[in-house]
């Protein structure tokens, strides 16, 4: 009898303590799984320009330039991704940080301290080789709609695109429109998910990834400048320094001199996650649609793509229906998200330069000129897909214009970023400054290139 008391003594406390540790455990599991809630809320909630920016630099225009660096070259241009990422983000964040210490857009601050017709001439490329990207962007969505829905009209799916884009930018408010725009570039998740579920080979990614590749071909450095342009595009730039600046009134401050009061140090931190992440997940999804089509259009002797649907429908066969019909839904979505961002920075670009009152805040009425501008953008957009031109030659080209002027825009951002007069004490670091002109070396000479190898 003593016995059992014993062992009751004993055994019922051990079963409580048991009890009470797994409980514990539960609630330390709950309290850490709070914790990481809580972690990724704020995280997301830090989330803003830079997101959006490197979301909208995968635009159809992007997925045709590295489709056909997959499908040409297998996974020999892989290294760009990687190279580019450092370079891509250090240029958005000199230009986010413009944005929250001068308080103005980046077209706005070049007006100020360089001579206008530089200015003039940078917007008036940015606005042609904005519309021309906006026409062929509208194009690969209405194509990529009718591998999904194949009795769909062209026409009139390219003028629902162009109206449904338009009507959010004009009749909605920018805070519900910064939402969308932060939500719409999750869509890019497609691209990674198509490419894992093509069974890649991870060794020879890997190795790809970090083991530069040229062959020197005139089409090769003509992709490589594409690649450039379409990734470190200038429409980016106006568009990250205004979009700071549209943050920063959607936040109270509603004159220029509330918005060049001190930048805090959480302000260029927060900035900082914000740019690095979204330019990371752009560098991502380029890195997995070469990674997809080099693994599959290549490896199975496909190596042309005439346009960004045609190389979601070259992977059905391949692929299966699973990565065509992520490949398609992510042309849609993407596109979705460019158009605005396109049509948006030609638009702050302009009206900047010549001073009319612009910003995503304001009413169609309180700036009829800023909004005017992306009517005509988008419309001349429309009218190209009813004249018959190559969709995929525009978007190429427009990538390899865009390499050619980008390192005249980058030149006067890392001068304006570097010049205390401008920035105060939020100047470059040095390491900042070579690296910026680091990428502005490497795309002047990829422009040069290109022009040289069309005469030789």
């Amino acid at each position: 009898m003593s016995e059992k008391i014993l062992r009751s003594v004993v055994e019922i406390p051990a079963v409580v303590l048991g009890r009470t540790i797994d409980t514990s455990r539960r609630i330390v599991r709950g309290f850490n799984r709070q914790k990481d809630i809580k972690k990724a809320k704020d995280y997301w909630k830090t989330l803003g320009p830079g997101l959006t920016t490197g979301a909208a630099d995968d635009d159809p225009s992007g997925i045709a330039t590295y489709s056909q660096a997959g499908s040409q070259y297998g996974f020999n241009l892989l290294w760009l991704a990687g190279f580019t990422f450092p370079l891509m983000a250090v240029v958005q964040e000199m230009c986010a940080r413009i944005g929250l210490v001068t308080g103005r857009g980046l077209a706005a601050n070049i007006r100020i301290y360089y001579p206008k017709r530089i200015l003039y001439l940078c917007t008036f490329l940015l606005f042609a080789a904005n519309s021309l990207n906006i026409g062929a962007d509208l194009g690969a969505m209405a194509q990529a709609t009718q591998l999904i829905v194949p009795d769909s009209n062209f026409e009139f799916l390219v003028l629902g695109f162009a109206i449904f884009s338009l009507s959010l930018q004009i009749f909605t408010t920018y805070d519900k429109y910064a939402k969308y725009l932060k939500w719409l570039a999750l869509v890019l998740l497609a691209y990674v998910f198509s490419a894992l579920s093509a069974n890649l080979d991870l060794s020879k990614l890997a190795i790809a990834a970090i083991t530069p590749s040229f062959d020197f071909s005139r089409d090769q450095i003509f992709l490589i400048t594409a690649i450039l342009g379409t990734t470190i595009s200038p429409y980016l730039f106006f568009w990250q320094t205004s979009q700071e600046v549209e943050e920063q009134i959607l936040g109270g401050r509603n004159t220029l001199k509330l918005r060049q009061a001190e930048t805090t140090n959480k302000e260029i931190k927060d900035m900082r996650l914000d740019v690095w992440s979204g330019m990371f997940l752009s560098n991502l999804v380029m890195f997995f649609i070469i990674a997809a089509c080099g693994a599959t259009l290549y490896a199975n002797g496909i190596t042309n793509i005439t346009s960004a649907s045609q190389a979601a429908e070259a992977l059905r066969p391949i692929a299966g229906n699973e990565t065509y019909l992520l490949f398609a839904l992510g042309i849609i979505g993407t596109g979705l998200l460019a158009i605005p961002v396109l049509a948006g920075s030609a638009s702050y670009a302009l009206s900047e330069s010549f001073g009319w009152k612009y910003g995503l805040y304001r009413s169609l009425k309180q700036a009829n000129a800023f909004y005017g501008v992306i009517i005509i953008s988008t419309l001349i957009g429309l009218a190209i897909n009813f004249m018959g031109f190559d969709s995929i030659k525009i978007l190429i080209y427009t990538a390899v214009f865009n390499g050619l002027i980008a390192p005249i825009i980058l030149g006067l951002i890392i001068l304006l970023s570097s010049n205390k007069k401008v920035m105060g004490e939020r100047v470059n670091h040095p390491i900042t400054s070579i690296l910026g002109w680091i990428i502005t070396a490497v795309m002047a000479l990829a422009g040069i290139a290109t022009i040289y190898s069309f005469f030789v």
